[in-house]
């Protein structure tokens, strides 16, 4: 496996300062994940801004969703000021690794999802940060491709799949081609909903991600019973630790099957893979705590052959130029679901990142290659000790 190249630009500086800022995006069309009594509607999110001891400065951002990955906004910053800040005070932003190591020792790897993403937040700001230092992209700093445009996929989320209409033709006017569907528990309507957006859209990838929710049993039905209505992938049918599971349903499934939740570490998806579990797996920097271990679970599905697909958590301006920055750097020869663009009504950067027909272009300025707007940050900050 290619190892990273950030030695090749190292500079001899320190992360002087770190600052959070937790923020909620406004919504645009419903997402079963944003709305909870609990917790509001909006899209969650953390600023993550450190400064160098040279007053460079680099951003990241962490996206929690308690509802999808079990991390609420309020641990999230809890997390980031109390465990994280003091490990990365006065490290060298290009030792990333060692900077994960030690967050690692604050909250191991151990757990479900070992709160990699709130790591991701850091993870994001380091590269921005050593990028923005050496005056080079991300993926230059990876010896890599950069700028290069990835076309997105449009998520269907109806509350009823007869809705589903709707939600494409919009997707249409937007000018998307390629359509994800969220699927399960109820399979007969997941198989409505996926004949329904087929027939919409015949010549489009159509992906069907079931977010663990079928038990085995109707997951055996559904790898074969989706492929017949047009789907040509499933997303994490099972939870992730239904390892016998999935062999079973890999094994019956008529088209392939991919892993998402769960998968953090290099590690996990090097053991799904040789257990027989998936097919490859759908990718997401701010799940798996960064680019860092993202970049390496890329490189094992495209060194081995297996499917690489792009996929993220919603994701807003900073954590969104970091998914297309690494799936254009990594040649993504599939429909990206970044939905951000289409669920969030709202960006903090100077320029926002919005799709033209379809597609998104990855940020080649240096770091992660957008502009903070940081007023619009603090002005949006939903904790006012954090302002």
């Amino acid at each position: 496996m290619q190892k990273p190249s950030l030695a090749n630009y190292r500079h001899e500086v320190t992360v002087e300062r770190m600052e959070i800022f937790p923020v909620r995006y406004t919504t645009v069309m419903p997402f079963r994940f944003f709305e909870s009594p609990m917790s509001g509607s909006g899209r969650s999110a953390v600023f993550v801004k450190l400064t160098a001891s040279d007053g460079t400065v680099g951003w990241g951002q962490s996206v929690p969703s308690p509802r999808w990955g079990g991390e609420p906004l309020e641990s999230a910053c809890f997390t980031l000021e109390l465990y994280f800040k003091p490990v990365v005070l006065g490290k060298n932003p290009f030792d990333i690794e060692d900077i994960h190591r030690a967050m690692d020792a604050e909250a191991p790897d151990a757990a479900y999802t070992a709160l990699a993403i709130t790591k991701a937040g850091v993870d994001l700001a380091l590269h921005d940060l050593a990028g923005r230092i050496a005056g080079k992209n991300v993926a230059e700093l990876w010896d890599r491709p950069k700028g290069r445009s990835v076309e997105l996929s449009w998520t269907v989320s109806p509350a009823e799949p007869g809705d589903a209409d709707n939600w494409v033709a919009f997707g249409r006017e937007e000018g998307y081609r390629h359509f994800n569907i969220k699927v399960a528990p109820d399979l007969e309507k997941d198989r409505f909903l996926c004949r329904t957006v087929r027939g919409l859209a015949p010549e489009g990838f159509l992906w069907a991600d079931a977010n663990c929710g079928y038990d085995e049993a109707t997951a055996l039905r559904a790898v074969v019973e989706l492929a017949g209505d047009g789907a040509a992938v499933l997303e994490q049918p099972l939870r992730p630790h239904c390892i016998t599971g999935y062999q079973r349903v890999r094994a019956a499934a008529k088209l392939p099957v991919v892993m998402d939740e769960g998968l953090v570490s290099p590690d996990q998806l090097r053991e799904y893979l040789a257990l027989g579990c998936c097919d490859g797996a759908a990718m997401k920097p701010a799940r798996c705590g960064g680019l860092l271990s993202a970049r390496q679970q890329v490189e094992m599905l495209r060194e081995g052959g297996h499917i690489f697909l792009g996929s993220g958590l919603t994701d807003p301006d900073v954590s969104l130029a970091a998914s297309l920055i690494l799936y254009g750097a990594y040649g993504l020869d599939r429909p990206a679901a970044l939905n951000g663009p289409q669920f969030l009504g709202m960006s903090m950067l100077k320029t926002p990142l919005l799709p033209v027909d379809g597609f998104l272009s990855a940020p080649d300025g240096p770091g992660l290659g957008v502009e903070v707007d940081e007023d619009a940050v603090r002005e949006h900050c939903c904790f006012p000790h954090w302002k």
